[in-house]
């Protein structure tokens, strides 16, 4: 009997990944807080899970077909769960950066990565007590 590790490990692998990503937006937040013009973005978590999982496989979401080699190609990481942010304050600079709600879902997200993180080392204990037979 083989073990499959997608069975497994559960959602937990993809989530880790879509929270990295995640991270990476609201960290560009951060950083420009201060620049002019600049519009704060979020990723959708439950699209971007979905993708990462193969929603398109599910019949969740629609797959793009190619009708020419010149398109351009739709694998890889694509915009359409990073979305804009309304802000609820606006800047007379442009810059639509709330830095308290910023650093609030930046924190929010490191807790349910490391809730993931803890769920899947669990796993992996369990898989490896299961191995050893103890």
């Amino acid at each position: 009997m083989t073990i499959s590790f997608d069975n497994a490990l559960g959602i937990h692998e993809q989530a880790l990944s879509v929270r990295v990503k995640r991270a990476e937006v609201l960290a560009n937040n951060l950083a420009n807080a201060d620049t002019p013009g600049f519009k704060a973005r979020d990723l959708d978590f439950k699209a971007a899970l979905n993708k990462q999982m193969g929603g398109a496989q599910n019949g969740l979401e629609m797959a793009m077909s190619k009708t020419s080699s010149k398109h351009i190609s739709t694998q890889g990481e694509s915009s359409e769960s990073l979305l804009y942010k309304n802000p609820t304050q606006p800047s007379i600079d442009g810059n639509t950066v709330d830095t308290q709600q910023e650093m609030a879902a930046y924190m929010k997200n490191a807790m349910d990565y490391q809730a993931s993180f803890q769920f899947l080392n669990g796993k992996f204990k369990a898989l490896t007590s299961a191995i050893r037979g103890e």
